[in-house]
């Protein structure tokens, strides 16, 4: 892989692809894909499997360090450089005015293409420095209303009855009697359990549950 972060380019430009998914579980091979179509090298494609909430993202910094003027950076969608829209007017900021690379968001690309505005001037830099602010005021006021829906869906569920949190932890007879048998030694643990139908780790957590009863009766 050449390593284009700490040499003089001479004038060559590059064109980076920057994909996230929030967990390890999440599979980005979607937006890989979009970026391999576009002809973007495979090295050039840059990949973090973290949560949008800040940008300390290991693989972010890296293509960041790596941004030059005239670089082109493709992004799947908006939301893939972060959840923080202050952050993300930040560093679109950042990268198209302090860096003069350009920006690409290709499921909005008539609205979120720096490289348009570019083309305004002046006139264009003003227009994108509001379209950043409304991005960032719309966001904000779609955060605090799904805030305020989960506040609402939390208050209807638990004046339906609803608990939240863990379960409780329920002891039945059958389980007294093993845990009897048990602690007089006539039952190994996994025996106990075994015969229970249940984990080792459901059967410790139960006799947990069990003896803290028993040091109040």
């Amino acid at each position: 892989m050449v390593d284009f972060t700490n040499t003089k380019r001479e004038g060559l430009t590059l064109i980076i692809g920057y994909c996230r998914v929030s967990t390890k579980e999440q599979n980005p091979e979607r937006q890989r894909l979009k970026f391999l179509q576009l002809g973007i090298p495979e090295r050039f494609i840059f990949e973090d499997k973290a949560s949008g909430k800040d940008f300390e993202r290991p693989r972010y910094q890296a293509m960041r360090d790596m941004l030059r003027k005239g670089d082109l950076l493709y992004l799947d969608s908006l939301d893939r450089l972060g959840r923080d829209y202050d952050g993300i007017t930040r560093e679109w900021k950042y990268i198209t005015q302090e860096v003069l690379a350009d920006i690409v968001c290709l499921d909005n690309q008539d609205l979120f293409d720096s490289r348009k505005f570019r083309s305004m001037g002046k006139i264009g830099k003003l227009l994108e420095d509001h379209m950043l602010s409304l991005l960032a005021y719309v966001a904000d006021v779609e955060r605090n209303k799904n805030l305020e829906r989960q506040r609402e869906g939390i208050a209807v569920a638990q004046a339906n009855g609803v608990k939240f949190g863990r379960p409780a932890v329920e002891i039945g007879e059958a389980f007294i009697r093993m845990y009897d048998s048990w602690k007089k030694g006539e039952v190994t643990a996994t025996a106990a359990y075994t015969a229970l139908g249940m984990s080792r780790t459901t059967f410790y957590k139960k006799v947990k549950k069990w003896e803290e009863k028993l040091q109040f009766q």
